[in-house]
Formats: structure tokens, sequence, C-alpha cells
């Protein structure tokens, strides 16, 4: 598909009532055509991988266009530069996670880009390095526990980041990695106590809002049963 067709299909499946909706939960209503993650996938599965056609439509600047380049960019042909440039993108939260979920995590650069990211100043950019951690812990399954356990220094680090979009994605990296084993459910619980303690109200929400599901039945429940 060329670019030019595809970015029409795009604009002909405008939403403009589902703009003003996503705006309501902080989706940056610029560029934005109100078309749902479902279409786009169903779109992306019809296109396959094509990494030249998700460049080119992802300089076009329209948000929906970039979460379907995320969608079929090819994550064995993706370059740090890219990456890079990307992220720098970035206006909106959701951008952000559709990119870390669909792309970056499977590139050869996820574990590098954790660090990096979330040691950075930019509100989305600090995000993503969480979001990335996050989404480790979920889906590299093959990972050892010791990949992750060099992460809780810096999400304990970064804790006192009062901005939403960047508290919430620390909070989010704590939770996942604490639910992936047992011996890193006790040590994101340390962390999370010890997080809580700081004195500042957005460590303190991160402390405490993890320790809920860290300590929560189900997940409790699901350790002892692997036992």
């Amino acid at each position: 598909m060329q670019r030019n067709t595809l970015l029409n299909k795009l604009k002909n499946l405008s939403n403009p009532d589902a703009v003003v909706s996503m705006a309501k939960f902080g989706i940056n209503s610029k560029n934005t055509y109100g078309i749902s993650i479902p279409i786009l996938r169903g779109i992306a599965k019809e296109i396959g991988r094509d990494h030249d056609l998700a460049q080119q439509i992802w300089d076009s600047g329209i948000h929906e266009a970039r979460i379907l380049a995320s969608m079929i960019a090819d994550p064995s042909l993706v370059t740090e530069s890219q990456l890079e440039k990307w992220v720098m993108d970035f206006d909106s939260w959701d951008v952000c996670d559709q990119c870390c979920m669909n792309l970056f995590e499977d590139t050869d650069f996820a574990y590098l880009k954790c660090f990096e990211w979330s040691s950075r100043e930019e509100e989305f950019v600090k995000r993503a390095g969480f979001v990335l951690m996050a989404r480790l812990a979920v889906s590299d399954k093959k990972a050892e526990d010791n990949n992750f356990f060099k992460f809780f220094h810096i999400i304990k680090r970064e804790s006192i980041d009062d901005r939403n979009y960047v508290k919430k994605s620390i909070n989010w990296a704590l939770r996942q990695i604490g639910k992936r084993s047992p011996s890193l459910n006790k040590i994101a619980i340390t962390f999370a106590e010890e997080i809580k303690e700081i004195n500042s109200s957005s460590a303190k929400w991160v402390g405490s809002d993890a320790l809920k599901e860290l300590k929560s039945k189900s997940v409790q429940k699901r350790f002892n049963k692997s036992k």
C-alpha cells in the first residue's frame, strides 16, 4: 500500500466525537482522527510488516498513523537512531505505550533503553523507559530475574517525579516486575515500602498503590500455588 493511499484511508475513518472522548483521557487531540485500536490492528493485519511504509507514515505526524507505524514496523530492522527519533516525537501517552508494546520491546535495544530513557528528563521519553520495564516483565518469558533486579533502584530514584504520566509508568513498572516471580515480589514489596516513606507525594503514591497489588490475595495465592 502506498503512503498517500493509507493516509487517505485513515482520514476517511475519522471520528470527531471519538477525538473529544480521547481528549478527556489526556490523549493529545492534535492531528488525531479518533480511530480505535482494534480498527488500526485490522489495518495492520492487512498490510503485514512493511518497515519502509512505517517510517513514511510516522513522518506524517498523524496520531493514528504513528500507532499504526508501530504495528507494521519490523523490530529486526529498527536501528537505535530510529528509536531515538521516534521517542522524541512522542506527544501523547498512548502513542508512547503502543510503540513500546507493539515494537520497542521486541528490538535488540529494549533493555538498554529502559536504563537510558528512565534517566531522561523529557516526560514521554522517561515514561517510555518505565513502560518498557513493565512490558518486558510481562513479555520476556525467558529472561532471568536478575535482568529485573537492577530496575528497582531506578524506580526508587525516579519515584519523586510528580508528573502524572511519569509516576503512573513508574508504578506500573514496579507492579509488573513484582508480579513476575516470588523472589521479585519480595524485593518489590521491600522497595515499595521504602518508596512510600520518601518525603514526596508522588513517591508515597507510587509505593502505597503498588503495595495494594503486590500484597493482594490474588497475587500471593498465585505464587503460593507455584511453590
